[in-house]
């Protein structure tokens, strides 16, 4: 993959970015709190070796395990200004995001975000998305009545019965507040954690899967077929 930079109004940001052919399937790819895609390695080269073309925006780390209302909306952002600068404007994309990346795609897929009550975040929805893989998701985001209603794509989301940080219980609720309007196929893999997801997790962290490497493996296949579809 490589590494061009964007401007946003007046700063910039790296963006990592796949080429495939014409028509291939194009992914956005929304990393979580650390902000940098090359952590999830395994999935993003399953990605490109399917044939896919990716589009992966970096992000500063976020300092708190809740973010700031300009936090997320700077994500939500730069999440559209990487589409619109190398994709075509007709094109479909598959939306494959982790934790907090998760959760600003469901958003961009036109769910209402809240940080609490009277606290909406305003993020504008992106009709590219046409299908979301979401890891391990946070959903306290989207507790407000009917916050949900307007997402209307396919989903996968997949979640590990050991993630302390969103355990399987929040996408459980996520589905079952979706299932009216969309297909929800959820995953559980017992003993993964919130971090089984990346290739590189945070220091100090202890992963609980006596074979992370097989279940990197397993699950980034089973993305690949989700987005090819």
């Amino acid at each position: 993959m490589l590494t061009q930079t964007l401007q946003d109004g007046g700063d910039s940001f790296k963006v990592s970015v796949q080429e495939a052919a014409t028509g291939a399937p194009v992914v956005l790819f929304a990393v979580g709190t650390g902000g940098q895609p090359e952590r999830h390695a395994t999935l993003l080269n399953a990605l490109a070796e399917s044939g896919c073309m990716i589009v992966a925006p970096h992000f500063e780390r976020l300092a708190s395990t809740t973010p700031s209302e300009d936090e997320l909306t700077l994500r939500a952002r730069r999440l559209s200004l990487a589409l619109d600068a190398f994709i075509e404007p007709s094109a479909k994309v598959i939306g494959v995001g982790h934790s907090i990346g998760a959760a600003t795609l469901v958003a961009m897929a036109g769910a209402q975000m809240w940080l609490g009550p009277g606290r909406r975040i305003l993020i504008a929805s992106d009709g590219r998305l046409t299908r979301l893989a979401l890891l391990a998701p946070p959903t306290g985001f989207f507790r407000a009545p009917a916050a949900l209603d307007a997402v209307r794509v396919p989903v996968l989301t997949w979640v590990g019965s050991a993630d302390s940080i969103t355990p399987p219980i929040q996408t459980e609720w996520m589905a079952s507040a979706m299932s009216d309007s969309v297909s929800v196929d959820v995953r559980v893999t017992e003993g993964a954690g919130h971090f089984s997801f990346m290739d590189t997790p945070p220091p100090h962290t202890t992963e609980p899967l006596p074979d992370k490497n097989a279940f990197l493996q397993e699950y980034s296949r089973e993305i690949c077929k989700f987005v090819i579809g």
